[in-house]
């Protein structure tokens, strides 16, 4: 992965980014020295996005397998949350 510096993209601005894109698909914005944010391409960063929904759809569909569900109305639901807590 390429990285950036905080202190590059103050000066260079947006032109830093996508120069690191066109080394890399993610470039790593460093602040202070420590890798702090990740940069992508929006196709990719939907892409991903679109991964992590299926997987929370595997998993809903697992916990309905398995019967980790409950068939309680809304209010019933947020008294158990609420008592919960």
């Amino acid at each position: 992965m390429n990285i950036v510096t905080a202190n590059d993209l103050k000066t260079k601005g947006v032109s830093a980014v996508e120069a690191g894109l066109l080394k890399a698909e993610e470039v790593i914005i460093s602040v202070r020295g420590r890798d702090k944010y990740v940069v992508m391409d929006l196709e990719k960063y939907a892409k991903l996005r679109e991964y992590e929904l299926e997987i929370a759809l595997l998993e809903a569909k697992a916990d309905i397998a398995a019967g980790r569900y409950s068939t309680g109305s809304v209010d019933e639901h947020m008294q158990q949350v609420k008592d919960g807590l």
